[in-house]
């Protein structure tokens, strides 16, 4: 009998042990069949996740950020421990105690789904498995992921510390909001870092690796409150958190930014404009889209923030004043359905979604509105982030008196003179409050709309090529296309200084005269008569006086005479044209070929600071995640920078190998000539800064775009307006007089920032004095209007009383006109061509050539 028994048990124990056998055998198969093809996890410990870029301004503040997925990297030794300990208690409480996996909670997710059917099963994933899954392999349930969730779970524990794989949990997962990391999730959710954090808050944060949709602060709040107390409870029965503490923390509300409990990050933030958009789109192509958007580089841009919003402020200004001198209402094109304005909040909410310009601030903040109601004479508004008062807010009928409304047929309406002429129940407005321009009392509010005309305006430093501002439109909200680098437009006669330097630089003076004629020229498109502006002849005219009145016909036989070779050659050197790009045709003298502002700013810089080639650039420098320097803009030595025996009366001397672009005397006699635009030229009533400044207007045909580029010994600026698409501004319209106020309002607080002085004097200039209007030389002790200390190269004798018919026939009998008001007369060359010259022509240089 005893035989029997031990014989019975003797089998049963030969059973399990070669059942326990077998099941280790087939586990172990398993786990070696698919473990053999595992992408390596060796690699995660080089691990760099993709973080935020940032841009800061010159004063070290943050202006803007890039990203594709909002992540702030911090390491673990950064991260607070309670932080760590809300995590750990919420996913995985026995993190620091197993290999990677939990055979206690795998057990008990086990027997809770067995229990419930099926349907309350939950998964086991340790934080471990979790970084695996995220990581190395997809997202799907399925029994083979887990198993290979857990052998690579197991081998990650031995290759990192527990540390560093809570470092790659913490930095990788998603926590809703666009929010990756626990770093950029409580600067989301709370606007403060991880160290600032209360136990609650931390508690917040843990509940949303499970589901971040299902625990939103606000539409479930509730939700999100129970999973937050219980995340505390776990972390006080772990010991992490004390009775007295939890008891405390759990009794605090829910609050987040998206509650409005704290303030947005955001708000810190300036609105992204043009010019960090342009930092975004350069810096992309030079390092790639995917290194600038997650390789958390930190860009120090060049913008001063002050000059930037007076670029702004000069630029809107220029555009609303044409755009109100047009008297065109046009609005914002955008309504709101009459059947949600019934309530104010429904229409505070249905206002929030409309898509408008918010980014505006001329004279006081533009703000949104909807019209609530049209009366006899006023119409009532309600305006988003405002609140009502107990009458509302009206727009009165003077307010839009200035404009009318064009017609479906395409024609325009009378002018209004109520505000039911202009305004429908429903229609979507900009409003900004009038203001007392003394006290700053408010007036009342007053109906604006964005411009049509389009416009750009860059700044930047004539040494460094630092760019100081930079606007590319009205708004960047109404429109994201930067007028400033992007568009491609007709310069004008602000070409025409590269005509003059080619000549210049070719032996020409500024005292050379060239024949103000008229002129006939074959093409392949028929015979063309180019004309001054001022549709007038003027008869032999030195070349300074030919640029400050911008005079077209005396451009284009300056460019036959120098050969449009060299002026394309000089415009290529510049930066104008791309090298090739140029075409070689008389008309381009007149700047006929499109170009870019940005290009032509940077361009005059090389004028202003002597002839010395610069580079543009909107970033000083760009560091990568590491704080290593990957770029740095200004190559200039400061070979005393750092000496403390420097007088303080001496500034460090800063060594600069830049290429020499142009002669410096030819930078200085072209300077000199450009600061006649300014004083006594086409831009003399508009721009006047008390202080030497030198500059070019272009207005091109029919006035499609207009322009003005100019510069003091430390600042260039440029300004053009125009429609996106090309059409007449109107008669009237004019470099001078559009972009004129433009150039001089920003330069104002410019030279006040940045200073001012004289040009400087190059080595090799001899100042001889000549008549403006003639070009004949003059008496050292001469003075008067048309009196010009005029700089001429050192050891090269001017040539006068020498005369040159250029090579374009002329017509007989031709009324010119001198800017003296003397009548010019026709001779006959020693060639036997005719020319037209003045009384005093034969003191100076008689040349023909130029055009506009």
């Amino acid at each position: 009998m005893l035989r029997a028994i031990v014989s019975f048990f003797g089998s049963i124990f030969s059973l399990v042990t070669m059942g326990v056998m077998m099941g280790a055998l087939t586990i172990g198969a398993i786990f070696w069949m698919y473990g053999r093809d595992l992408p390596s996890h060796e690699s995660l410990a080089q691990y760099k996740p993709p973080t935020i870029s940032r841009i800061y301004s010159g004063e070290g503040q943050i202006i803007d950020e890039f990203a594709r997925e909002r992540r702030l990297f911090a390491p673990a030794n950064e991260i607070p421990d309670m932080v760590k300990h809300a995590l750990i208690s919420a996913e995985d409480k026995n993190f620091y105690e197993h290999s990677g996996y939990d055979t206690r909670g795998i057990a008990a997710a086990a027997v809770e789904c067995v229990q419930s059917a099926g349907k309350g099963c939950r998964g086991a994933s340790t934080i471990t498995q979790q970084v695996m899954k995220n990581f190395l392999l997809d997202g799907s349930r399925q029994a083979e992921r887990k198993i290979k969730e857990i052998i690579l779970a197991s081998r990650i524990e031995e290759t990192l510390t527990k540390d560093q794989i809570l470092e790659l949990y913490m930095n990788e997962i998603f926590l809703g909001q666009n929010s990756f990391g626990f770093a950029a999730a409580s600067q989301t959710y709370f606007n403060k870092t991880l160290g600032e954090l209360e136990p609650h808050e931390a508690a917040f944060l843990a509940t949303m690796p499970k589901a971040p949709s299902q625990y939103h602060p606000v539409r479930q709040v509730d939700r999100l409150r129970n999973r937050r107390n219980f995340v505390l409870k776990e972390m006080m029965e772990n010991g992490y958190l004390t009775e007295a503490v939890y008891e405390q923390e759990v009794a605090k509300p829910v609050k987040s930014v998206q509650n409005g409990d704290f303030d947005s990050f955001r708000s810190a933030l300036p609105p992204r404009d043009y010019f960090t958009d342009e930092i975004r789109r350069q810096l992309s192509r030079d390092f790639g889209e995917g290194e600038f958007f997650t390789g958390g580089l930190t860009v120090r841009a060049t913008i001063d923030p002050e000059m930037q919003a007076e670029a702004a402020d000069a630029l809107r200004r220029g555009l609303e004043r044409y755009d109100r001198s047009q008297g065109i209402w046009r609005g914002t094109g955008k309504t709101i359905p009459t059947d949600q304005l019934g309530s104010e909040a429904a229409w505070r909410e249905a206002l929030s979604n409309v898509a408008v310009a918010r980014d505006v601030h001329l004279e006081n903040k533009w703000y949104p509105a909807v019209v609530l109601e049209v009366g006899n004479n006023e119409a009532r508004i309600g305006i988003e982030g405002v609140e009502n008062d107990e009458d509302g807010h009206w727009v009165p009928a003077k307010d839009v008196q200035w404009a009318r409304k064009r017609n479906s047929d395409g024609k325009l309406g009378p002018k209004a003179r109520v505000a039911g002429d202009l305004l429908r129940v429903g229609e979507v407005v900009h409003i900004r409050q009038m203001t007392d321009d003394n006290s700053g009392a408010f007036i009342r509010w007053t109906l604006r709309q964005v411009p049509e005309v389009q416009g750009g305006f860059m700044a930047m430093d004539v040494n460094s090529g630092r760019v100081i501002a930079m606007q590319g439109g009205f708004s960047y909200q109404n429109s994201v296309f930067n007028r400033a680098t992007q568009a491609q437009r007709q310069p004008g006669s602000s070409f025409k200084p590269f005509v003059y330097a080619s000549a210049l630089d070719s032996g020409y003076t500024p005292a050379t005269v060239v024949v103000d004629a008229p002129i006939e020229i074959n093409t392949p498109q028929g015979l063309w008569r180019p004309k001054n502006a001022s549709k007038t002849f003027y008869g032999p005219t030195p070349l300074r006086t030919g640029i400050e009145r911008s005079r077209n016909l005396m451009t284009i036989r300056l460019a036959q005479e120098v050969g449009m070779d060299t002026v394309g050659n000089y415009a290529e050197k510049f930066g104008v044209y791309e090298k090739g790009d140029f075409l070689r045709v008389l008309a381009n003298s007149l700047g006929s070929q499109e170009t870019s502002l940005f290009n032509m700013v940077a361009a005059y810089a090389m004028f202003a600071n002597g002839g010395e080639r610069v580079e543009p650039t909107l970033v000083d420098r760009v560091q990568d995640r590491y704080g290593k320097t990957v770029y740095k803009h200004d190559p200039r030595i400061c070979t005393d920078c750092n000496d403390p025996a420097i007088a303080p009366t001496r500034s460090p001397r800063i060594v600069s190998e830049r290429e020499r672009v142009m002669n410096a005397v030819t930078a200085y006699q072209l300077t000199s000539m450009m600061r006649g635009v300014v004083e006594r030229g086409t831009a003399s009533k508009t721009v006047s800064l008390g202080v030497p400044t030198a500059g070019k207007t272009g207005t091109t045909n029919d006035a499609k775009d207009v322009w003005f580029v100019g510069f003091t010994n430390r600042i260039v600026a440029g300004c053009y307006i125009g429609h996106d698409t090309p059409r007449s501004l109107g008669q009237g319209a004019s470099g001078g007089g559009m972009c004129g106020p433009v150039f001089n309002q920003f330069m104002r607080k410019a030279t006040k920032k940045y200073g001012a002085s004289d040009f400087r004097v190059p080595e090799g200039c001899e100042f001889i004095k000549i008549d403006r209007f003639t070009g004949a030389r003059l008496s050292d002790g001469a003075s008067g209007d048309n009196v010009v200390n005029e700089c001429f190269r050192e050891g090269e004798e001017p040539v006068f009383g020498v005369s040159f018919d250029g090579g374009f026939a002329m017509g007989s009998n031709l009324s010119l006109i001198r800017p003296d008001g003397q009548v010019a007369r026709e001779v006959t060359t020693s060639t036997g061509r005719k020319a037209v010259v003045g009384p005093k022509a034969t003191f100076g240089t008689l040349s023909s050539g130029g055009l506009y």
